[in-house]
């Protein structure tokens, strides 16, 4: 399990520590991979307390450690991670077009849903399209309701109604004994 405790938001610059999402705290199922995955980054590269303001950049300093950090060890802006990290490796993997010649190093074509957000609807998408409860993602996401979570992503699930089909098939019998119980004589009307 993972503990979502803050996160570092930025406004015009200016680093600081503030709530997650919706002002909550929650916990996020972990898969054993990824925790692994994760305790071999910590023994890597263990966390590093750094103070920033809370909630606000003017607002009083408190110190967190944070797990993920620059190679200089201080919090990740998330819009410098998307600039100079997370794009130029899309962009080397052919996901979104290189940056053109003559711009500048913060210049990209790709558009903001091409930022770091995107890992958060890949993760979303997965967890629907294999099955996961919607009232669980939603309390993952940080939504204030599972309608939320279902009107940014029902289209990851492309095999919505088809375990419930499979159910009721279960329950009823294959196609031709529906059928046969249909047209027997004990058969209620309409059945």
């Amino acid at each position: 399990m993972l503990h979502v405790r803050r996160q570092v938001q930025e406004i015009k610059g200016r680093l600081y520590f503030a709530l997650p999402k919706g002002k909550k705290t929650r916990v996020v199922d972990m898969p054993s991979t990824v925790a692994e995955e994760l305790k071999r980054h910590v023994e890597a590269f263990p966390p590093v307390e750094r103070e920033l303001p809370w909630e606000k950049p003017e607002g009083p300093r408190r110190k967190f450690s944070l797990l993920l950090t620059t190679r200089f060890g201080e919090a990740i802006a998330v819009n410098t991670w998307n600039t100079y990290t997370w794009k130029p490796a899309l962009a080397q993997a052919g996901i979104i077009p290189p940056r053109a010649k003559g711009t500048k190093d913060w210049q990209w074509e790709a558009a903001p849903k091409d930022g770091f957000h995107a890992l958060r609807d890949t993760y979303a998408s997965i967890m629907l399209e294999s099955g996961e409860s919607v009232v669980a993602l939603a309390w993952w996401l940080g939504h204030s309701s599972p309608a939320i979570t279902l009107g940014y992503y029902a289209h990851f699930m492309p095999e919505a109604g088809s375990k419930g089909r499979t159910t009721i098939d279960g329950l009823l019998g294959r196609q031709g004994d529906l059928h046969a119980l249909r047209n027997s004589p004990d058969s209620p009307q309409g059945c």
